[in-house]
């Protein structure tokens, strides 16, 4: 299963909004921190907003932090949020499928089973889970945030 760079970008954004609760946490620190576009971060720090996971203030002095308890937040869910749907193969759907070995396929029932097995994971897995290392993530992070903006990673 591969996800798309925005899912990372979105849960990289709650693991630092949990980092630094209950400071404010400003997009330019993302951006910094991992070395992404700015563009990238302010839509996924708009659609968490929007869904409920950030609150977001603007202006001068203003940033986003979680919108409730990173115990309460989980990672399945994020991923559903930003992935869509996650038909790994044409007839997972029945809207769009064209397999005619539909039903008596096992490997599609195989990739029904790992889906399900993957999220299944996810779904155990909390923003307070992925930032519960605090120390050594702060570190990490007061390090990149240190770095020249145009030094390599």
């Amino acid at each position: 299963m591969r996800l798309t760079a925005y899912t990372n970008y979105a849960l990289r954004t709650l693991q630092l909004a949990a980092l630094k609760e209950p400071d404010l946490v400003r997009i330019e620190e993302v951006v910094k921190i991992h070395g992404l576009k700015k563009p990238n971060i302010v839509k996924a720090v708009h659609e968490l907003g929007r869904e409920g996971y950030l609150v977001t203030k603007r202006g001068r002095g203003g940033g986003f932090q979680l919108a409730r308890p990173a115990t309460e937040i989980r990672v399945g869910d994020v991923v559903r949020l930003t992935e869509g749907d996650l038909d790994i193969v044409e007839c997972f759907n029945p809207d769009t499928n064209t397999c005619p070995l539909i039903g008596v396929c096992r490997l599609s029932r195989a990739f029904q089973e790992a889906t399900r097995a993957f999220m299944a994971v996810l779904d155990d897995l909390t923003i307070a889970d992925i930032a519960a290392n605090k120390g050594a993530l702060m570190g990490r992070i007061d390090d990149a945030l240190a770095l020249p903006q145009d030094a390599p990673r």
